[in-house]
């Protein structure tokens, strides 16, 4: 069986990805149509929280890849610092901006479902204050990939915030598990089922899920391509002032 580190090779990932980029994100398309089409529309009102409830299927699955896609850096940079394969730092790099949008879709809808919940757009409670600090994270270490010019060093240090950040990144996760108090609810979705949503929204909600997670896949893929081949261009021009 192959090595999965010939993938680090940018070429074999170019043509590999290539192959796939169309799969994936047709199955994103109609995973993400059926998912939210059927929560939107084709599932009942909530007995306490009316309609609101069903905005569950952008908030859950966007804060469900802000948190994932921060773990995904966090491996691709721990494979940086060991094994200095480049693909893997190009796509922590690739994958930033996309958690940071899934994170403000997660703030934002959280906003939006919250106010008619607990009568306020924002509160200090503790998934929200830690997911909105692994949003300035996000922020920060975009910006540190752009004021840097060496790309090596850029991914080295890029890498250490990353791991700083990985304990916001699980906070956002386990927040509520850690702290009793605050307004939001606990995880839409558990392994005890008795924990989860019921069997009506929580159906869609899987295939929500699973659209948005092929969606990061294939946006992750497609940026990842643009930073090597960026990265290819910036070494030429470099070599051409050489000259």
């Amino acid at each position: 069986m192959a090595s999965i580190w010939q993938y680090a090779n940018p070429k074999k990932f170019i043509q590999t990805t290539d192959r796939v980029l169309p799969w994936i994100s047709g199955m994103a398309v109609v995973c993400l149509a059926v998912g939210l089409i059927w929560g939107f529309f084709f599932t009942p009102e909530d007995f306490r929280q009316g309609s609101t409830v069903k905005i569950i299927y952008l908030h859950v699955p966007s804060a469900l890849m802000a948190i994932n896609a921060w773990l995904m850096m966090l491996v691709a940079s721990l494979i940086w610092i060991v094994r200095r394969h480049h693909v893997s730092a190009l796509a922590a790099r690739a994958a930033a901006p996309i958690g940071a949008v899934m994170t403000v879709i997660a703030l934002a809808t959280g906003a939006i479902w919250g106010q008619p919940m607990w009568g306020t757009w924002w509160a200090w409670d503790p998934r929200l204050t830690s997911f909105l600090i692994l949003f300035l994270f996000y922020l920060g270490y975009m910006a540190l990939w752009a004021a840097i010019e060496n790309d090596d060093t850029a991914a080295d240090l890029t890498s250490v915030l990353c791991l700083v950040g990985s304990v916001f990144a699980l906070l956002s996760r386990y927040a509520v598990n850690f702290w009793n108090q605050g307004l939001h609810q606990g995880a839409s979705l558990s392994l005890d089922k008795e924990k989860n949503v019921a069997d009506v929204f929580y159906h869609p909600l899987l295939v929500s899920i699973a659209g948005f997670v092929l969606l990061f896949i294939a946006l992750v893929f497609l940026r990842t391509q643009t930073e090597i081949r960026a990265r290819r261009m910036r070494a030429l021009l470099a070599r051409e002032r050489l000259q």
